[in-house]
């Protein structure tokens, strides 16, 4: 064989090397790898040279983790020279052009995409997808409003596209309709399976002056503050902590509206107060609260009975509260017990020892509380009871 002239083994050399361009796909094995770069052999007169700002849009990765020498890479031509005699490649731009592809179709069948969140910004989200940025605007992060957003930083969240022009930039995504569209097959599903009387478990997502609102597991029930307890509840937050587990029974369901209770029917104390609370018995209770005409004593939460300012002692006192104190043990005797109306008397009068002036005193001296008419305080003070008792 004739030696090749110069001039032919240039052309030869032309012929066997590759031929590239700005935004060719070049193929081309890994020479050596560094933190910061990675140097490639794409058979050209020069080396092709991937910096890290190149590979990923991940800041600060080590090249050496991710790529090891030998392996085959694939990369878009940037520049041909990048000023130092080597060809700028870009990994990630080939790994944003087939994104763009799964995007495209993405959007066109609306699928469900999964990213993971790298900026939170005061307007939205911004979603990494196979190193395509897919911004997420405030308004369609959640189904609910949410003032700080950082608690997604990090987070792989999934989203549907409501946009897609990458010529301009403009990738939008919406976590918010799927969301609304989970939320609505649980509350149909829950709905499905309830109904009035079941006892089920829920978890506390908010509490008011008026009560708290329960996670079913696809809607909110109402546990308003008369439905806590038996006893009397006077704040909610005393009661119960957001995020506790509860069990409750459903009361009543009224459209989409569920109303819950706590004040299970075994648990209702009037159910032996017939027994506990007969005529005749001595019972021991707590100052509730007062009024001029009287203090109401609970007996146990869910049971109070009124002790008259006339039946406090055998000498006249204007005002209960000239006596007893909010908080005050008292013993006291059972006088009157209405089971239908939830009322019962008491008196401590009945308990002091009689003196012997009223032993000779006539009978007619001390009238009985359950002979009162409608127009004494006693009936006054009943009507305060039913009124409480039905709270």
């Amino acid at each position: 064989m004739s030696e090749m002239s110069f001039e032919e083994l240039l052309q030869e050399e032309e012929k066997n090397s590759t031929q590239i361009s700005p935004g060719k796909i070049v193929e081309g094995e890994v020479l050596s790898v560094k933190p910061e770069e990675i140097i490639v052999n794409i058979n050209y007169k020069s080396e092709g040279v991937i910096p890290r700002s190149e590979y990923s849009n991940q800041p600060n990765i080590d090249l050496t983790t991710l790529v090891k020498e030998g392996d085959t890479i694939k990369a878009k031509v940037v520049k041909t020279n990048d000023g130092e005699g080597q060809v700028l490649l870009s990994y990630k731009r080939v790994a944003q052009d087939a994104a763009n592809d799964k995007l495209q179709a993405a959007f066109d069948n609306n699928e469900v995409l999964t990213g993971k969140v790298e900026k939170v910004l005061e307007g939205g989200l911004t979603v990494n997808y196979d190193e395509t940025y897919v911004f997420i605007p405030a308004s369609l992060v959640s189904d609910v409003y949410e003032k700080n957003l950082e608690k997604y930083q990090g987070q792989e969240i999934e989203f549907v596209l409501t946009e897609f022009n990458p010529r301009k930039r403009r990738i939008i995504g919406n976590r918010k309709v799927l969301l609304v569209a989970k939320k609505e097959e649980a509350q149909k599903a829950l709905f499905e399976k309830i109904e009035v009387g079941m006892t089920i478990e829920g978890t506390v997502k908010n509490i008011t002056d008026f009560g708290a609102f329960i996670d079913l597991g696809g809607a909110d029930g109402l546990l308003h503050i008369s439905e806590m307890s038996w006893g009397r509840v006077e704040n909610p937050k005393k009661v119960l902590k957001v995020g506790e587990t509860v069990k409750v029974f459903i009361k009543d369901i009224q459209g989409n509206k569920i109303a819950l209770s706590m004040k299970f029917p075994e648990n209702n104390p009037w159910a032996k107060a017939s027994e506990k609370y007969a005529v005749g018995n001595t019972v021991t209770g707590k100052v509730a609260r007062m009024t001029d005409f009287g203090a109401f004593v609970e007996l146990e939460p869910g049971v109070d009975a009124l002790l008259h300012v006339s039946q406090i002692a055998k000498e006249h006192i204007e005002k209960p509260a000239s006596v007893l104190s909010v908080g005050q043990e008292i013993t006291a005797k059972v006088v009157d017990f209405k089971e239908a109306d939830r009322k019962i008397s008491l008196s401590i009068k009945a308990l002091l020892p009689d003196t012997e002036e009223e032993e000779n005193a006539p009978a007619e001296a001390e009238e009985p509380v359950e002979e009162a008419t409608e127009d004494t305080p006693v009936e006054e003070a009943a009507e305060a009871v039913e009124e409480t008792t039905e709270e």
